[in-house]
């Protein structure tokens, strides 16, 4: 007999949240309605559990498939924001879609906002029509807004989901702007290297023949290094570029994933942005989630398809397995070793009070906070020491292509000696 997950009110007004086993969903809707319980949500209890493995070329074409539909996380949010603010003032849906897509300029979006207008139109919900772009809308999203509409509380859902895509969106941009100096600088450096191997040592080596002189070991190497960039410039770009695609491909297996995930974790103070970083996310993604009324182990399944790291995914798939079989919450998140001491303290003490909604949304604002902290440290630290590795790389270079210059000029004294 199958088994259905249930979410339901009691006549105090408290969430009850079990298991039901039925011939069908009608007759486990039956069955609850007869314990005169208020229906939340009743879904089989196998439903989206676990999904089966994606083959390397299903995961790239999806990728290109989010990549050729998908939309700004900031247009997401503005969206989110005024279907909110028009769906409270008393518009339909479809009123409020039709409208957002006639301002629309985002001509991509618009297109969306249009097929989302005409499924709703034709008797889909919302969720349903939006399940049709899953480069636009993740599954964490449609599974609110289907909370929302099964509950009725669509407009407190869209405001909180709003609320919720502003905060992520804005420690994305918080982590952005501090990575974007170091990147430039970085880019900027490997082009400077580059104009030096390619255009400067070739003009030194050329003197340095015309006087057929012994050079010294670093300038032979340097001078070798740019005959093969000189030589071989389309096919060392092309390498690069294969190398990169390969490592790209290589980050799409589950393996090379968890292997790189874990080493963004270990890189020092940009690890433990990444780290904080995930941990708010987490946290926030939990709370809105138990909030909206989504069941835990769908609470738990959305949140590891959130966080974006494979180390941390792995870990939150251990707990749902660990709650499946028995333990509590906070024990089965503690098992993983993943999670930080004060993440568990606000799990365990909502597992017991009935507040975890809360508490993970206070958790979620300690881990924004630190994520700040570090973001400002980092900031004032990395450009002194991205200046000195500049120098250090760029004078390095320039001593070595002088070296014969200074053994030329150490023999001349001599000589005049």
């Amino acid at each position: 007999m199958p088994t259905f997950a249930y979410i339901v009110k009691d006549a105090k007004g408290a969430r009850i949240e079990g298991m039901i086993k039925a011939d069908t969903l009608d007759m486990a809707v039956d069955k609850l309605a007869k314990e005169g319980s208020t229906i939340i949500s009743v879904k089989a209890a196998a439903e989206g559990a676990f999904k089966g493995k994606m083959s390397l070329f299903d995961k790239l074409m999806l990728t290109i498939y989010k990549i050729r539909t998908g939309v700004s996380l900031k247009t997401l949010v503005f969206f989110t924001r005024q279907l909110s603010t028009m769906f409270s003032a008393g518009l339909t849906i479809e009123k409020a879609i039709t409208d957002l897509e006639k301002e629309e300029k985002q001509k991509k979006f618009s297109r969306v906002l249009r097929k989302l207008s005409d499924d709703i139109r034709k008797g889909f919900s919302l969720s349903e029509a939006m399940e049709q772009h899953p480069g636009v809308f993740n599954p964490l999203y449609i599974a609110l807004v289907k909370a929302g509409e099964v509950s009725g509380t669509l407009h407190t859902v869209l405001d909180e989901l709003s609320d919720y895509l502003e905060k992520i969106e804005d420690t994305r941009r918080k982590v952005t702007s501090a990575m974007a100096y170091p990147v430039f600088m970085l880019i900027f450096l490997i082009g400077v290297v580059w104009a030096m191997f390619y255009y400067i040592i070739p003009m030194f080596a050329a003197v340095y023949a015309d006087f057929n002189a012994e050079l010294p070991t670093l300038t032979v190497m340097a001078i070798k290094i740019s005959n093969f960039i000189v030589a071989h410039a389309f096919g060392t770009v092309l390498l690069i570029i294969v190398a990169l695609f390969g490592l790209f491909l290589v980050y799409l297996t589950d393996r090379g994933r968890f292997v790189i995930d874990a080493m963004k974790l270990k890189i020092p103070v940009i690890g433990a942005v990444i780290n904080n970083s995930i941990m708010s996310k987490f946290s926030r993604t939990f709370s809105i989630l138990m909030a909206a009324g989504v069941p835990i182990m769908d609470t738990m399944e959305l949140t590891e398809n959130v966080v974006q790291n494979a180390v941390v995914e792995g870990a939150v798939r251990k707990a749902r397995v660990m709650v499946k079989e028995g333990y509590g919450v906070a024990n089965a998140f503690r098992r993983t070793g993943m999670f930080p001491p004060t993440l568990l303290q606000m799990i365990s003490t909502g597992e017991e009070t009935g507040d975890m909604d809360k508490l993970l949304g206070k958790a979620a604002q300690f881990y924004e906070k630190l994520v700040d902290s570090v973001i400002d440290r980092l900031t004032s630290l990395i450009e002194p020491a991205l200046i000195v590795l500049m120098g250090v790389v760029v004078g390095g270079i320039i001593v070595v292509i002088y070296l014969p210059i200074f053994d030329l000029g150490e023999a001349i004294s001599q000589g005049m000696k």
